[in-house]
């Protein structure tokens, strides 16, 4: 299962950075940026997940030499990245549509040859 999590993980960032490097769009540019950072938000999950594990709540008693916690350090950096991610995708999104009301479309080579 977590050897799934891994690949699931490369397979989106990979796809998420061919959208980026290949596709001249800025919406499909700004979608592959998107799914590169769930890609890295899988990873970091995955990276931080350990079987068996509790959440690392507990009093004085409960602690033992043989408890067994997930680190929480994870989950918070992907709780991070998330909303993160969604400030740079809502602003990527508006400086799309200020570009498409500038040049009247968003293919990169469009706007680059319009530049002057």
């Amino acid at each position: 299962m977590i050897l799934f999590n891994y690949i699931a993980s490369f397979f989106l960032i990979v796809l998420g950075l061919y959208c980026i490097v290949v596709k001249y769009n800025l919406i499909k540019t700004v979608i592959g940026l998107s799914v590169m950072d769930y890609g890295v938000n899988l990873l970091i999950i995955t990276i931080g997940f350990n079987p068996g594990g509790t959440a690392p709540i507990f009093t004085a008693g409960e602690l033992t030499p043989a408890s067994y916690f997930v680190d929480p350090i994870p989950q918070a950096l992907t709780l991070t990245s998330i909303v993160i991610g969604a400030c740079v995708t809502a602003m990527s999104l508006a400086l799309v549509i200020k570009l498409e009301e500038q040049y009247g479309t968003t293919d990169t080579r469009e706007i680059r040859r319009l530049r002057g």
